[in-house]
């Protein structure tokens, strides 16, 4: 047994070695890593264990008057219809735009993987144009063109007898977060549309020429061929674009910063009014603000973990197909 556990030790303490070795052989490589990890760190890690701090403080944010409270901001959240709503909104706003998101890029993507049809890469640039133009920028031009006293979308309406008066895309209640969520999905298709590019590349050419020699029609190729194959991919389209619909804050910040009335106020925004723009007659509280960031970052750490389990069960099925 002695001679056993030696030999164990001698094993382990090799295997440290070698890993040392590659490690300091590889030294420049990694010494590379340390402004990325620094950031990350100043950026990403330190502000996730602060807000976990700051969520147990009654806490202005400024001052150090600041008052160890325990999870007595948690328990108010629970208790708080401000915040039930602006969560209910988030996974609302996730689940009109991610579908329409997801079947619009899918519909794009087939017809522009079609290498006979011209001009394709100039369409394919068009609408991922955007994916890449600043969100504010964007948000000044709807804002602009969503008008109901001169904006040019109401002046079509009205010329077309469309509508009997202006609609106020923005300023309505009841339409706001939908008129948001059909600007979301314009800016964001692009970036979907890429995804399913790069899906429809693993389809086999074979299988295209050998439905062509068979006169196979092209809706039967897409739907009994191409949509099976590329099946697999949709749950890591599907979560990747429900994660970046939770995180829609420049827009709406940019567009009505939550109303009208608190209609299109998300986790982010109540999170920033809080923290950050509070109420008339009212103190920021950036603990309280912190307990709710925690909540929905929890929230958000799920559809990740479904993420990652669903990139692995895909890698898994394609490594059983090969």
């Amino acid at each position: 047994m002695a001679v056993n556990h030696e030999v164990a030790a001698s094993v382990k303490l090799t295997r440290t070695d070698r890993l040392a070795a590659r490690i300091w052989k590889s030294r420049l490589d990694y010494a590379f890593l340390i402004p990325g990890l620094l950031v990350f760190g100043a950026f990403i890690f330190w502000p996730m264990i602060a807000s976990f701090y700051y969520s147990a403080l009654n806490w202005t944010g400024f001052g150090e008057n600041a008052e160890f409270v325990g999870l007595a901001n948690y328990r108010e959240l629970l208790q708080d219809e401000f915040f039930y709503a602006a969560f209910r909104r988030s996974f609302a706003f996730m689940l009109a735009t991610v579908p329409l998101q997801m079947i619009l890029g899918l519909i794009l993507a087939i017809v522009l993987n079609n290498k006979l049809l011209r001009l394709s890469t100039l369409f394919r640039a068009m609408i991922f144009l955007p994916v890449v133009s600043p969100v504010a920028v964007i948000a000044i031009v709807m804002v602009l063109m969503l008008s109901p006293f001169n904006g040019p979308i109401n002046g079509f309406l009205l010329d077309a007898h469309l509508v009997d008066r202006a609609v106020d895309f923005l300023g309505s209640p009841q339409i706001a977060l939908w008129t948001l969520a059909g600007i979301f999905v314009w800016k964001w298709t692009g970036i979907t549309l890429i995804y399913w590019l790069a899906a429809l590349q693993t389809v086999p050419a074979e299988l295209y020429e050998a439905a062509k020699l068979d006169d196979v029609k092209t809706r039967q190729v897409i739907w009994h061929i191409v949509l099976p194959m590329i099946a697999p991919f949709a749950v890591v389209i599907g979560l990747i674009s429900a994660i970046a619909a939770l995180n829609v804050f420049p827009l709406i910040q940019a567009t009505t910063q939550g109303g009208p009335f608190f209609s299109t106020e998300v986790m982010e925004v109540y999170i920033f009014r809080t923290a950050f723009a509070p109420a008339s007659g009212q103190f920021p509280r950036l603990g309280y603000a912190s307990a709710a960031g925690v909540l929905f970052g929890l929230s958000i750490m799920v559809l990740t973990i479904f993420q990652a389990i669903a990139v692995r069960r895909t890698r898994r099925k394609e490594a059983e197909d090969v």
